[in-house]
């Protein structure tokens, strides 16, 4: 839906150039590639962030299941870890990776 509503907005934005600007056409048509690509680039970003962020949360699901999972050659599970609000597994104290940082996104 968004890249359907993306070229819309590219098309309305060519039209305002077309009617309303003294552009020659081959300006128009860069104006309208650059909008274009802005956009484009946009959507890509948002599916990347997206697919990330899936990924982050398929990883505490599973560390809220009791799994292990592989970050950074660590093993990582709910009895040496504790999970924090910024998606972060800390070490806990008597553990020997105590006070450890290691990010969700660095998990498999």
């Amino acid at each position: 839906m968004a890249y359907i509503f993306g070229f819309i907005v590219v098309g309305l934005i060519f039209l305002a150039l077309h009617y309303f600007t003294e552009l020659t056409r081959s300006q128009k048509l860069i104006v309208a590639g650059v909008f274009t690509l802005f956009i484009s680039s946009a959507i890509m970003y948002n599916l990347f962030v997206s697919k990330e962020q899936e990924k982050v949360l398929a990883v505490i699901q599973k560390y809220k299941q009791g799994q292990t999972l592989h970050c950074k050659g660590i093993d990582v599970n709910a009895s040496m870890f504790d999970l924090s609000n910024t998606n972060t597994f800390i070490g806990k104290k008597n553990t020997p990776h105590y006070l450890e940082i290691i990010r969700a996104q660095e998990c498999k």
